[in-house]
């Protein structure tokens, strides 16, 4: 179930290679958008730029460049707020279980009262009165940081905290 193994698919992506997606995505996005690219260009820039990254050449664009929507909908710049997703999650999640030391016990015996409350206190109560990296801030005590993400995979995929 959670597995780590490179995928050309960015949905079938596990948790460790997803973000990685998103950095492809979005390096591809700011030189389209500055011009440093040309949009004939892309599926070159994008096969050579993943091969670079994970060492799996792509065979077909509909493994690489076109197996999503969102570009040809016209979607752009929001590819990283995944990224920010995860980072924020972590770093939520790292608070939670210092302000609630048995959270990881409570949470294997599938009582999760006690992380829906601190939720909906913490956050829920205060999302829509902050910008995210204000209530991170608030929440946290810090703004929004990569280590606790780091950290989250490290311990589940590696076995190290």
């Amino acid at each position: 179930m959670n597995r780590v193994r490179l995928s050309f698919i960015r949905v079938e992506a596990d948790q460790v290679t997803y973000d990685l997606h998103i950095m492809l995505r979005f390096d591809l996005e700011l030189k389209l958008v500055t011009g440093e690219l040309a949009v004939a260009d892309v599926p070159g820039h994008w096969n050579e730029q993943f091969e670079r990254m994970s060492g799996l050449k792509i065979l077909k664009d509909a493994d690489g460049c076109l197996q999503d929507v969102h570009w040809s909908l016209g979607g752009l710049g929001y590819f990283p707020t995944y990224t920010l997703g995860n980072l924020n999650a972590a770093q939520l999640m790292q608070t939670a279980r210092r302000e609630h030391p048995s959270l990881d016990g409570e949470l294997a015996r599938g009582h999760y009262q006690t992380l829906l409350h601190w939720l909906r206190r913490k956050v829920h109560g205060e999302g829509s009165r902050h910008n995210p990296p204000e209530l991170m801030r608030r929440v946290t005590g810090a703004p929004t940081a990569i280590q606790p993400h780091l950290e989250h995979l490290r311990g589940k995929f590696a076995g190290a905290k």
